[in-house]
């Protein structure tokens, strides 16, 4: 070994000591950096899949849409179905309806299913609770997503009105319309709070008649083998299938181009600011390592005087800010899957404790706290973190490679 690294380890290591003060502290300030950089990222990209996916789950890889109502679509279902990499196509459609229940209304979405497509109602019947079963929704019923149920106390055999939007347009032709009695059949659950909120799901002939659609419907939605890229299938129906037609196909990515764009532009600026407690970590690294080039100014000297060349001395120095920050990043990275592997336990402690374990679950998007790890945040903050602790040992380092022996002998 060099006898510049045998300097730097003796230094961290003293004789007669396990470990020094100095060490210690250095090594638990990047580890606690690099702890809470890994628990943010891999915390982040756990909501970000989970959103990701609920997204997929509520309007499927792609929708095929028309700049008018698909009126004839069970042609177009059927040609799509043949398509490889499409598992099912359902014709969709979707809006919103004024729903009373003993004089309480509310706006809810309505999202309509075709119960004649065997996939599409085994999908479906994930989400049920309370027994329910897809089999259960006819024209004259509802299932009732889980929040609304509770906002409106409401359960399975409860009759609510439900109002067509197009009440004010009859309303303009001295048409009345009647709202329709549908029977609460079930309550659904997707563990996502923007759908479970306010949310009902009614059959597509009885959205045809709220909406008056006829026999038409506002898309299709089409599901895709879970190796296909969307995107890229969308682009490939669009070339192919409807070139010559007036349809387009538009992946989930594209519906919700602006909101994913949102989701990591806060992955990059949490990482970003994380960062800064790394670096308050190496200031206390360098400010350490800089007074004891002070202390040490004359056994520097002595160095030079024996042969040490000024790169040598510095490495010393240098070496010890990238040893802590090492040391520190494989503490820090393993610190923090731990913790990421007991989250919902330490959140759950934390809520009885705090006594909202009611509100945790009414305004947190999920019933639990997802987690998704990405080999490159682990490199990238890796990578940092070490790097960040190199230069801070490079300040120390330059000075004490420029201290001149006979200066260093000088000095006090």
């Amino acid at each position: 070994m060099p006898w510049y690294f045998y300097l730097a380890f003796k230094q961290l290591f003293p004789s007669g000591r396990v470990l020094s003060f100095f060490t210690v502290v250095s090594v638990m300030g990047v580890m606690l950096g690099v702890a809470l950089l890994l628990i943010v990222q891999t915390v982040m990209n756990g909501f970000s899949h989970e959103l990701r996916s609920k997204i997929v789950e509520a309007s499927g890889h792609i929708n095929v849409v028309s700049s008018e109502i698909l009126r004839d679509y069970d042609g177009l279902v059927e040609e799509l179905n043949n398509v490889p990499g499409v598992r099912w196509s359902v014709p969709v459609a979707q809006g919103q309806v004024l729903m009373n229940f003993e004089n309480r209304p509310m706006v809810p979405n309505v999202h309509a299913v075709d119960v004649n497509v065997a996939e599409e109602m085994e999908y479906l019947e994930r989400f049920l609770l309370m027994g329910a079963k897809s089999e259960d929704l006819f024209d004259d019923s509802v299932f009732i997503s889980r929040g609304l149920a509770r906002s409106l106390g409401l359960r399975p055999g409860d009759v609510v009105d439900v109002y067509s939007p197009m009440l004010l347009q009859r309303l303009e032709r001295n048409e009345i319309i009647l709202p329709r009695e549908l029977k609460v059949a079930g309550i659904f659950s997707t563990d996502w709070h923007e759908i479970d909120e306010a949310t009902i799901i009614v059959t597509l002939r009885m959205m045809q008649d709220l909406y008056g659609l006829g026999e038409g419907a506002h898309a299709i939605s089409l599901r895709l083998e879970d190796h296909l890229d969307s995107f890229a299938m969308a682009r490939e129906l669009e070339r192919t299938l409807f070139a010559d037609r007036d349809l387009r196909a538009i992946s989930w990515q594209e519906q919700n181009e602006s909101f994913l764009w949102i989701l990591n532009l806060e992955k990059n600026v949490m990482l970003f600011l994380l960062l800064f407690i790394v670096v308050v970590a190496a200031f206390s690294i360098a400010s350490s390592l800089l007074i004891n080039v002070i202390r040490k100014t004359r056994e520097i000297g002595l160095l030079g005087s024996l042969g040490g060349r000024p790169w040598e001395i510095g490495v010393t120095f240098c070496f010890q800010g990238f040893f802590l920050g090492v040391a520190g990043t494989a503490a820090g990275l393993a610190v923090g899957s731990l913790i990421i592997t007991f989250r919902n336990q330490i959140i759950g402690i934390f809520a009885r404790l705090t006594g909202a374990e009611d509100s945790l679950q009414q305004y947190y998007h999920f019933t639990f706290v997802p987690a998704r790890y990405e080999f490159s945040d682990f490199v990238i903050i890796g990578v940092c973190a070490i790097i960040i602790s190199t230069l801070a040992g490079l300040i120390p380092a330059l000075r004490a490679a420029r201290l001149r022996p006979v200066e260093a002998f000088r000095h006090g």
